[in-house]
């Protein structure tokens, strides 16, 4: 039987269960996940938001293989006050480096975000007076390694904040509980058939 699982993964977690290092793994989730249940794709550990994990096979190729192009949406905090001009750019793709190689990233659509409710981060972001922070909207169809950081960097709005809020059409606001880092819920059968569709 297949089973479907969301958790927000909390800022400093590996995604995966072996541990690696001193950073906590989705092992130390106060979970007991079935056996054949592994993430579907990853956040880096400086990373939080939504990751699904499932033992659906034919699910995670669909969402991770790249010619599906399924969307994924973060909500990013940056330092300074970004623009429109800056959102237009990421939305119409910039140039960034994937493995020492010049990229192009797809089309995508950011735009300007209220700041979102999200859990406090622990530790928080670092504050600085003279500095604004603002935040954005970015939808991807592609998941390129730590994309959505370098392209913000590559308009001069660094990332100081990641959040992955949603994927496809599940997102952190069908958490049936006050969403916190570490919690894990199952999706129920009308959000299985969302995630599918």
């Amino acid at each position: 039987m297949f089973q479907y699982f969301l958790i927000y993964k909390p800022f400093g977690m590996l995604s995966q269960f072996t541990h690696e290092g001193d950073h906590a793994t989705l092992a130390d989730l106060d979970f007991d996940f079935p056996k054949d249940v592994y993430p579907v794709g990853r956040l880096d550990a400086d990373s939080e938001g939504l990751l699904l994990l499932t033992n659906d096979n034919a699910l995670k190729t669909k969402l991770l293989e790249p010619r599906f192009k399924h969307k994924r949406t973060y909500y990013v905090q940056v330092e300074g006050q970004a623009t429109q001009q800056a959102c237009n750019a990421m939305s119409a793709g910039v140039v960034i480096s994937i493995n020492g190689k010049k990229y192009q990233t797809l089309p995508a659509k950011v735009t300007l975000l209220e700041e979102p409710e999200l859990p406090e981060r622990n530790p928080p972001i670092r504050f600085r007076k003279n500095i604004p922070t603002s935040w954005i909207s970015v939808i991807l169809h592609e998941g390129k390694n730590r994309q959505v950081r370098k392209m913000t960097a590559a308009v001069n709005f660094p990332t100081l904040r990641l959040a992955r809020w949603a994927i496809g059409d599940i997102s952190l606001a069908d958490c049936p509980v006050n969403i916190s880092p570490g919690i894990v819920w199952e999706l129920a059968p009308a959000e299985i058939t969302r995630l599918l569709r």
